[in-house]
């Protein structure tokens, strides 16, 4: 045998074994199941802090009505028309159905809701409500704490 040829039990190695193969993959498995759901929380998170700043901005709205008429109501008594009742209300996805109350405002009082809708429908916060007072409210199992995060 000459000094350059190979001895006829070494082989080269051309690619990967299927346990090194099943290895990985088990591996990614692992790996999404823990971040998904982090990740759909993360986006539900998102999506509620979207609610709550449009009804920020209907709560200002609502203020520079009562500032101008003296009362939450139009003069024909009736509730004046929000500018928009959807969250996002860029367009997108619709995640909440943004409204008065039942039987709000009053002339001297006003609360607005933000109903889930869509991928949001069974959100463990619930409809979000926000007062002429500023208090703010949630009607389903998670805390105010959880649902109205700083």
């Amino acid at each position: 045998m000459g000094k350059h040829m190979m001895a006829p039990t070494q082989k080269s190695s051309a690619g990967f074994t299927l346990i090194e193969v099943m290895i990985v993959v088990a591996i990614i498995g692992i790996l999404a199941a823990v971040a998904y759901p982090s990740y759909q929380e993360h986006v539900r998170k998102a999506k509620r802090a979207d609610a709550q700043t449009a009804l920020m901005e209907l709560s200002q709205f609502m203020e520079r009505h009562y500032t101008s008429n003296g009362r939450y109501l139009k003069a024909d008594g009736n509730a004046p028309d929000l500018p928009f009742d959807a969250a996002p209300k860029d367009g997108g996805n619709k995640s909440y159905d943004l409204a008065f109350a039942k039987n709000s405002p009053t002339a001297n009082s006003y609360v607005l809701e933000a109903t889930p809708t869509g991928s949001m429908a069974n959100d463990s916060c619930g409809t979000l409500t926000l007062s002429n007072t500023g208090a703010k409210g949630q009607k389903a199992g998670a805390t105010l704490a959880e649902c109205w995060r700083r």
